[in-house]
């Protein structure tokens, strides 16, 4: 068993070094900077005579930003006839066809239109760095999965299109570009950002000091986390450390239970969690015949969302949900448990019994942690 792991791990080496590198700009918000840079980098490349093509850029008609498309090798777009209009997409197959050393790809969430090859373009980017081709590109950090719930709270905006977490950690190298709250005002009121009859309408909602302050620490601490996963997996250490493995646990009950999935996801990924899962017991009320369609819909939703967010999903058969919890913590050497809150659905299940002291006390013996997420 062990040749077969050590014969896996080196075949995943190979394939690592075959891959493209991948560098990432994260912003706080659009205007901050991230294609200006992005395009700096590539007339920097070029004149260090790297094959460094365009592969899809959005100016947004900034002026600073567009000027500095001269002298760069654009590769055409795709030009598609859909739903009335032209529209342009990333020609993928081209750059493939082409091989530069390097392109640059903007708008890494951006959902391409129907009938392409692939649904969202970071899944272009991932059939890129496959065929070898290093990528630079962009995001917002609104647009990372495990971060929705965050975002929306501090904007009171839902996003729809989103990077799963997996897409960033795979990044050689991530790149915060950081502007003090007023230095992005200060840009948005010059017209450097939005058209003129935008500027006040952008004021008012999601350019509010208090809201950039909070959507820089989130990319602040994105990328220092990104740059924590580098230091433990590439720096050699002479420490004994623990590595984490985490368990989510959720109900067919929990409104919550996408929270609890992404602040999971958000934990794994800051602690560098290899192996995290997400654990759904099936009581016998709640079996395939008898549970109610929407809280089947709901739970088929939220196990893609955990499998995105890079968990493996436990699907067990069960009729005390703390006893299940307790063998898959062992069977799965967990060190963490996460849990909602009392007025989420799980944990109002396990009140309702008397084992939960018994799982409190089985935890605490294995040194095994339980968090209650808000």
């Amino acid at each position: 068993m062990e040749n077969k792991n050590d014969a896996r791990h080196f075949l995943d080496l190979i394939q690592r070094s075959r891959r493209g590198k991948f560098k990432i700009y994260v912003g706080m918000s659009a205007g901050v900077g991230k294609t200006y840079r992005m395009l700096q980098e590539a007339h920097s490349l070029l004149r260090s005579g790297i094959d460094v093509k365009i592969g899809y850029i959005e100016t947004h008609n900034r002026a600073e930003t567009h000027a500095l498309l001269d002298g760069l090798p654009v590769i055409p777009r795709r030009r598609l006839f859909y739903r009335g209009k032209d529209i342009d997409e990333m020609d993928t197959q081209a750059i493939l066809n082409l091989r530069p050393e390097v392109v640059i790809v903007d708008e890494l969430a951006h959902t391409n239109i129907e009938g392409s090859k692939n649904e969202k373009r970071w899944q272009d980017v991932i059939d890129i760095l496959e065929a070898g081709i290093n990528v630079i590109s962009a995001i917002n950090i609104q647009h990372i999965e495990s971060l929705n719930e965050d975002v929306r709270r501090i904007t009171g905006i839902e996003v729809k299109e989103r990077v799963p977490d997996s897409v960033l950690r795979l990044a050689d190298e991530m790149v915060n570009i950081d502007l003090t709250a007023d230095e992005l005002i200060a840009r948005l009121e010059q017209g450097k950002i939005y058209r003129e009859d935008k500027i006040a309408q952008a004021l008012r909602n999601f350019f509010k000091p208090d809201q950039i302050l909070q959507l820089r620490e989130l990319a602040l601490k994105e990328v220092a986390s990104q740059v924590l996963r580098k230091v433990e997996t590439q720096v050699p250490s002479t420490v004994s450390i623990r590595h984490e493995r985490l368990l989510a646990c959720i109900s067919s009950n929990d409104k919550t239970a996408k929270a609890i999935i992404r602040k999971t996801a958000r934990l794994a990924n800051y602690y560098n969690s290899a192996h995290w899962y997400v654990l759904y017991v099936e009581l016998p009320k709640e079996s395939p015949d008898k549970i109610p369609l929407d809280r089947q819909r709901h739970l088929i939703n939220n196990f893609k969302l955990a499998t995105e967010l890079g968990a493996e999903v436990l699907n067990i058969q069960g009729t005390k949900i703390s006893d299940v919890i307790l063998e898959t913590t062992t069977e799965k050497k967990i060190t963490t448990v996460c849990i909602g809150k009392p007025h989420f659905g799980i944990i109002r299940v396990i009140l309702a019994t008397n084992s939960f002291r018994r799982l409190l006390d089985s935890l605490s013996s294995s040194n095994v942690d339980l968090v209650i997420l808000s």
